[in-house]
């Protein structure tokens, strides 16, 4: 039995998790003198209204080999007699590397797979690794099929604000945007070959950015059928839910899901942000 790893920023419902028994180990987030483990201590909602208004302003770190080594011992004491360990882009993160220690300790199979990117980008191969397991793949398999949903992925990131992404530290080549004198809003995508940020374009309303997000979001997957879309938000529950009505409407996807980002992503992105991850099965 193949148990499947991940971390917290996957952004993978809840009930999802359950269904395929996948374990998730919390990323942290320090906010002034005190740690919280994302989404088990710090819950999404509480975090986006505290950061509104906290002067104070949090950062992310990762777990510790002591989290990672009680997260395999946990898939273990479950039945697994290997592993598939899938992290946030080691771009973003040292989460990668630490789980790669954490797996020499081991003497069952384990393999370590770098997501490049953040959010339901780790999320569809999580997904995809555990629906691949049950229909009776091996560890080879596994790989080959997160690595063909790597492939085909797409992210784009909506957000009111530059201010969270260069607070974050991961603004990456949006770094072009910094200091301009003008109210505008990013949009941001993934690249999947890196693992990082990379700007794509700029709005001046809301409704521009929301419009623009989901024509290169759709640009991206033209033509393809049969596809799976995450709508993500920084705690905009009934704008995200619109946008998940408009996408159901005109492209009928065989899976649409709509989760809050939660608080380590968020640090990056900021209240009000929206994101659309996703790619093809056909």
């Amino acid at each position: 039995m193949i148990g499947i790893v991940t971390d917290s920023t996957c952004d993978i419902p809840e009930t999802l998790l359950a269904q395929y028994g996948i374990t998730v180990i919390p990323q942290v987030v320090t906010w002034g003198k005190e740690n919280y483990r994302d989404r088990i201590d710090l819950q999404p909602v509480e975090f986006y209204q505290r950061l509104a208004a906290d002067p104070v302003y949090p950062h992310s770190s990762l777990p510790s080999l002591r989290d990672f080594q009680a997260a395999y011992e946990t898939a273990i004491s479950r039945g697994a007699d290997a592993l598939m360990v899938i992290t946030v882009s080691s771009a973003m993160s040292g989460t990668y590397a630490m789980a790669q220690r954490a797996a020499e300790a081991l003497s069952l199979p384990v393999t370590v797979v770098d997501a490049k990117g953040p959010t339901m980008s780790l999320g569809w191969q999580v997904l995809a690794a555990a629906r691949a397991r049950d229909a009776g793949a091996g560890l080879a398999e596994l790989q080959s099929r997160i690595d063909q949903v790597r492939k085909g992925l797409a992210q784009f990131v909506a957000m009111d604000s530059l201010e969270y992404l260069q607070k974050g530290g991961r603004i990456g080549g949006a770094v072009k945007w910094v200091g301009t004198l003008l109210k505008v809003k990013p949009l941001v995508s993934i690249n999947h070959g890196t693992g990082l940020v990379e700007p794509v374009g700029l709005a001046r309303t809301h409704a521009a950015l929301v419009d623009l997000l989901y024509q290169r979001f759709f640009e991206r997957l033209a033509g393809r059928k049969n596809l799976r879309i995450a709508v993500l938000h920084g705690n905009v529950p009934e704008e995200a839910g619109a946008l998940a009505e408009r996408i159901r409407a005109e492209h009928n996807p065989v899976e649409l899901l709509i989760n809050i980002t939660g608080p380590v992503l968020g640090i990056n992105t900021g209240p009000g942000a929206l994101a659309l991850c996703g790619y093809a099965d056909d």
